[in-house]
């Protein structure tokens, strides 16, 4: 049977609680004798300063902000008259379903109807984009090499 309180020795190192030197050298990564490494890849910084680049951002932040804000101002109306609005919540719909209830599964639903929104909106307006950018960060990171 194996003893738990004696695990069996495995590798020495483990057992001192040392590590093996991953990198040697003094110098930073990427700079060796004075030289830095050769970039390979896209240049980051290009595409972002790109016109592309930028309408892509604007076209997410057109869709983001306002459904954001939107959603925050349902959100709020619905504390708001949660804390606020006793008698107006408290009014029966259906049975002993009242208003409260049935805003409280707005809020549920409409959780689900943004979140489709936006991916129905990324996938028609945003993804596109993003993969002609990516294209063209991945041919010009090849002549680059």
């Amino acid at each position: 049977m194996y003893d738990v309180a004696r695990p069996a020795p495995g590798n020495a190192l483990e057992e001192t609680g040392q590590l093996p030197v991953l990198f040697s050298g003094d110098h930073p990564s990427g700079v060796q004798h004075g030289r830095p490494a050769a970039r390979t890849g896209p240049d980051y910084r290009a595409i972002q300063a790109s016109p592309e680049f930028t309408a892509l951002r604007r076209r997410f932040r057109g869709f983001v902000f306002p459904m954001s804000f939107a959603f925050f101002a349902w959100y709020m109306t619905y504390v708001l008259l949660a804390a606020y609005a006793h008698d107006f919540m408290s009014r029966k719909v259906i049975g002993e379903v009242n208003v409260g209830i049935v805003l409280g599964i707005g809020q549920f639903a409409s959780t689900a109807l943004v979140t489709w929104l936006y991916l129905r909106y990324a996938r028609r307006r945003i993804d596109p984009r993003v993969a002609e950018l990516r294209a063209r960060a991945g041919e010009s990171g090849r002549t680059r090499r």
